[in-house]
């Protein structure tokens, strides 16, 4: 028996569906604290050693956390080639917008502290206020814009021709999406900065990390009432075969309302994503009144990952629909790579996972505690 056939091939197409969901919630939940204390730089620290308290309360983890993007982006263009073409290709600007605003921030840490001139120094933390806030805010838009169906067909050869335009992807519910991405990710920050850090920086980030609590299910909630009255949703027509070779074009799909929430009826169980995504920041800003700060980053954590776990409960099966040519869409039936190489990349992740897992447990319980003042002014202790 060939050994890939040991895992059937639909089986392993909902495993790597389900994998790189825990892969993006990965990334947007240790990257997600790190990028709003990016945001937060110039805003909960007013003077030099304020800034270089909250730099360094995730100098040492920032870079470690963007582990997560590479493996999502690697399984993306691994087991979803189809998918990584027309995402990739087809928002070509938005992600080197994203990539280029990202860049910002290794340069930023490291040369912030290079000259001590105050124009200097400035300059860069607002730069890492770009690097923060842009990337969350086009993921956000993104995610809406794949909601919504990208701008895209194939022809018989299953080559890929993109219509759309940068500008079209800054629809309002995509730029809705885009601010439920900020406000969950300066919540996260917020709550990031009340654990590791004391004074008044951790004053302002409780008065930020309640607000962006309230802005999260507020906005959330708003994008879900949009999402259910005014935005269509795709499903497939007929019967379609889950273990036949990849090829979007051997189904039919159909546009109607409401579709995104038809997946909640028929399984309830998935209620819990949309659920953490209310429910959590509620629970997180109780946490953040009683200076719990441990507790608020456990679950604004928790919200982030019930606000992206939702997108993938509503769309199941679809992961990129096609807005011009509906037959094109992407689902997790047809975008997917071959049997042997999804096997092959799950025995690879199933060795390697754990051991990022527990690389990454023993970083964050080893640069455990508080950052102080007098921590950052010691040139030893701190390298920002």
């Amino acid at each position: 028996m060939i050994l890939y056939t040991l895992i059937e091939y639909d089986v392993l197409r909902v495993i790597w569906w389900a994998l790189l969901g825990i892969l993006l919630v990965g990334f947007a939940v240790t990257s997600g604290f790190d990028l709003g204390v990016s945001i937060l730089l110039p805003f909960v620290a007013t003077h030099d050693v304020e800034r270089r308290v909250v730099i360094n309360s995730v100098g040492p983890v920032w870079e470690g956390n963007q582990v997560w993007l590479v493996l999502g982006a690697g399984a993306i263009f691994a087991a979803w080639p189809p998918l990584y073409a027309v995402s990739f290709s087809g928002f070509y600007l938005a992600m080197l917008a994203a990539m280029f605003a990202l860049v910002l921030r290794p340069v930023g840490f490291k040369y912030r502290s290079k000259r001590d001139a105050s124009a200097w120094r400035n300059g860069w933390d607002w730069a890492l206020f770009v690097g923060g806030f842009v990337p969350t805010l086009i993921f956000g838009v993104a995610i809406g814009n794949v909601l919504m169906g990208a701008p895209f067909r194939l022809d018989e050869t299953l080559r890929m021709t993109y219509t759309g335009s940068f500008l079209a992807l800054l629809h309002p519910f995509a730029l809705l999406c885009g601010l439920v991405s900020v406000a969950m990710v300066v919540m996260h920050g917020a709550n990031w900065l009340l654990l590791k850090t004391g004074g008044l920086i951790a004053i302002r980030s409780r008065m930020v990390a309640t607000w962006a609590a309230i802005a999260t299910v507020v906005l959330y909630g708003l994008a879900g009432l949009v999402l259910w009255q005014f935005v269509s949703g795709y499903r497939i027509v007929g019967i379609i075969d889950t273990a036949a070779a990849s090829n979007p074009l051997r189904k039919t799909v159909e546009i109607a309302q409401g579709v995104w929430f038809q997946n909640y009826r028929h399984h309830p169980w998935t209620m819990i994503a949309p659920a953490l995504g209310l429910l959590a920041p509620l629970v997180s800003l109780l946490a953040v009144r009683f200076e719990r700060g441990g507790l608020a980053l456990l679950f604004s954590g928790l919200a982030i990952a019930g606000i992206i776990a939702s997108v993938g409960a509503s769309m199941f099966p679809m992961i990129l629909p096609s807005s011009v040519d509906p037959r094109s869409s992407l689902t997790v039936w047809d975008a997917s790579s071959s049997h042997m190489t999804l096997f092959n990349m799950l025995v690879a992740t199933a060795i390697f996972l754990p051991i990022i897992l527990v690389y990454t447990s023993w970083v964050y319980a080893v640069l455990a505690g508080k950052v102080t003042e007098r921590d950052v002014t010691d040139k030893s202790r701190h390298a920002y």
